[in-house]
């Protein structure tokens, strides 16, 4: 761990241009990201915090494929989309770059000749499989088949979605090609590896012994067993016909593969960020006193802490990274978020359903993040943070400090008088918190920073609640002038600790109290006065509004018709029976009917007894649908009766037929309902 470093570089991991973005990227990587730069900064110290599209690889060519347009399309209309999520919620990146920039491609290529000039490659021939009909290798995602581990018919090439297992796509048993569907070839080409066994020795001393005690657990444990399974030699290009080209005679047609490509997408982000900014980007990538921090999910873990570091090692000029705080999944909803399946709270949309309320998500997923193990977003949870402790706590603090000034003082912060021991202890633990809150942030458990920030906040309430000013007023005025005084100087405070987690929410305080630009971390701890006597602040406004349960039921309905439609989607038709002759069609007797009544049967959950008015008389029909209907709403129900079914004795009653029923998306029964128009006793040929 890198003690008192000159400068920061600061990454967050590259999102890929297939899709926008939703809760689970903000939770995993983005806002904590965020909360530690913006904290940095906060101190004056000197950060890059690094980002950029994702824009080459299979997932964007699945997507084009699948959208019908070119590669290029799909990451200009997806880069566009992210940029404007991650602005809108106020991540505050130094550089946000893309992968297909010049720029990119050059640091890439270069990269890679460095490395094979070096003779750090290795070049094999393998075999790899291919689609005849669509006259290509296929990359791993355009291959699927049965897991071999768990016998899974969706495995992709490259992992088994259902039990996790990484695969290669020659393991899959009986695979598919995803882009024609046939069954593809083996057949031999040429490529170069990085031999990450040669990396073992490294990765053991660096990480295995280096970092056993200053990185997370679930980032250290992957990589122990990554190492202890013993690594083999990763390809570094691929038969693709989007991305970077290879560099070296012999590789026309191959591109970089992305897993290569995309983490150097730091170096050259932070290249063109120097370039904008006059700078000299080296120290941000090869000066040993520069902290190197990667926020990342933890499906991004071996990248990042085996192959990258490999890389980085193989070049020989760049630092490590000092720390991999990656976070675990967040789930929503009791499901595993899904891009595919719409199974997501998407960042752009949420903005149009909670306008302005930024803050409030980026509250909810911190204090709920996913730091060490997966956690579960709700909206009843959302709803419950927003009310219970953003209004309750922190807003209702700041609207009684700035209400009760404007009322007494027309919001002219009042002159003390002699600080009694509360004040004096009240002001001594608000000095204490710009510490704690560091040691948080510092050890990478924001979750924990964020409890402390709201205890500032629960400070300032207690500090009102027992002191109570409004009642002081009538008899100790005098007195009243130093409460509010301590009061205010806590606002302040706030102002400042808030903005690493809540930067829309500090903003606005900061205008309300009038002292922008004024403060920074320290300040809260080492002035005395953070607001000063005669400073005029301005007139109060809600920082936060409450949730009601109207919109809390409008998100909840929404997912469900995404997990209706989802259903619908995945159902998959029986298959087609046996063959008959016309004439056993013909035997049946299919008419429609009028339910006249129905009643429940006694002692048994699933059988309704009906009359049924058939046109041609008035019978009785044991059906099996009473735990999908009640009698009473079914009758007057037009019905598709099979007549002449034998009659059968059902529990003392006898049944003359039968109704037609099926199953819609969500396996409820529904009827097969005739006609409106068609009278009872119309056959159905």
């Amino acid at each position: 761990m890198i003690q008192n470093p000159k400068r920061y570089t600061i990454t967050a991991a590259l999102p890929y241009t297939n899709g926008p973005i939703h809760i689970g990227h903000l939770a995993g990587v983005y806002v904590p990201a965020d909360i530690y730069s913006r904290y940095l900064r906060l101190q004056g110290k000197d950060v890059a915090f690094i980002c950029g599209s994702d824009e080459h690889g299979v997932a964007i060519s699945m997507k084009a494929k699948k959208e019908g347009i070119t590669p290029q399309e799909v990451i200009d209309k997806y880069d566009g989309i992210i940029r404007k999520s991650f602005a809108d919620f106020g991540i505050s990146f130094d550089n946000y770059s893309r992968t297909s920039a010049k720029i990119h491609h050059d640091t890439a290529q270069e990269f890679f000749r460095t490395l094979y000039d070096n003779g750090d490659f290795i070049e094999e021939i393998t075999e790899q499989l291919y689609d005849a009909k669509a006259n290509q290798f296929l990359a791993d995602r355009f291959v699927v088949g049965t897991c071999p581990k768990c016998g899974n018919d969706g495995a992709y090439g490259d992992q088994c979605e259902n039990c996790g297992s990484t695969l290669n796509a020659t393991d899959l048993i009986n695979p598919k090609s995803t882009i024609t569907g046939e069954t593809p070839v083996l057949k031999a080409t040429k490529h170069w590896f990085l031999p990450l066994d040669r990396y073992t020795e490294f990765l053991t001393e660096w990480v295995l012994i280096g970092h056993k005690n200053d990185w997370k657990p679930n980032v250290y444990g992957q990589v122990k067993s990554w190492v202890d399974g013993g690594l083999e030699p990763r390809a570094v290009t691929r038969d693709l016909d989007w991305g970077i080209d290879v560099p070296v005679e012999g590789a026309e047609g191959k591109k970089l593969y992305v897993w290569f490509d995309a983490p150097i997408g730091y170096i050259s982000s932070t290249k063109e960020w120097a370039l904008r900014e006059g700078k000299d980007w080296e120290p941000y990538w090869k000066d040993e006193d520069t902290k190197l921090v990667h926020f990342i999910g933890k499906d991004n873990i071996v990248f990042h802490c085996i192959i990258f570091p490999a890389m980085l090692k193989a070049e020989g000029s760049y630092i490590l990274p000092d720390n991999v705080p990656a976070n675990e999944f967040l789930n929503l909803e009791g499901n595993k978020l899904s891009t595919s399946k719409n199974w997501a709270v998407w960042l752009h949309e949420y903005l149009e359903e909670f306008p302005e309320k930024q803050d409030v998500l980026r509250y909810a997923l911190t204090s709920n993040a996913p730091e060490t193990k997966d956690n579960d977003f709700t909206w009843k949870d959302f709803q419950a943070r927003n009310n219970n402790e953003l209004v309750a706590i922190f807003g209702n603090f700041i609207n009684r400090v700035v209400v009760l000034t404007n009322k007494y003082y027309d919001g002219f912060i009042p002159t003390p008088n002699e600080l009694s021991e509360v004040d004096e202890n009240t002001l001594a633990e608000l000095k204490a918190y710009p510490a704690v809150i560091s040691s948080s942030v510092e050890r990478y458990r924001f979750r924990e920073a964020l409890g402390e920030l709201m205890n500032v906040a629960r400070l300032g309430n207690k500090y009102l609640a027992d002191e109570e000013p409004w009642k002081v007023m009538k008899d100790n005025p005098e007195r009243v002038k130093t409460q509010m005084y301590v009061a205010l100087q806590i606002a302040a405070a706030l102002s400042i600790l808030a903005e690493p987690f809540l930067p829309f929410t500090a903003a606005k305080l900061s205008r309300i109290l009038k002292n922008e630009g004024k403060l920074n971390w320290n300040d809260v701890a080492e002035n005395s006065e953070l607001i000063p006597e005669g400073h005029q602040i301005g007139e109060a406004e809600l920082l936060f509004a409450k949730i009601e349960d109207e919109e809390i039921q409008k998100q909840i309905d929404k997912l469900e018709a995404t997990k209706t439609a989802n259903l619908a989607e995945s159902k998959q038709p029986e298959p087609q029976k046996e063959l008959i002759q016309y004439e056993d069609f013909a035997k049946m007797d299919l008419r429609v009917g009028t339910i006249i009544e129905a009643e429940k049967m006694p002692k048994a959950n699933k059988l309704l007894v009906l009359k049924i008015d058939t046109g041609i008389d008035v019978r009785t029909i044991v059906s099996g649908i009473a735990e999908s209907f009640s009698p009473e709403e079914i009758i007057g129900k037009r019905v598709t009766v099979l007549a002449n079914l034998a009659p059968r004795a059902l529990r003392g009653v006898e049944s003359q037929g039968m109704i037609l029923m099926t199953t819609n998306a969500e396996g409820k029964l529904v009827f097969v309902n005739p006609d409106t128009d068609a009278p009872n006793g119309e056959t159905i040929n």
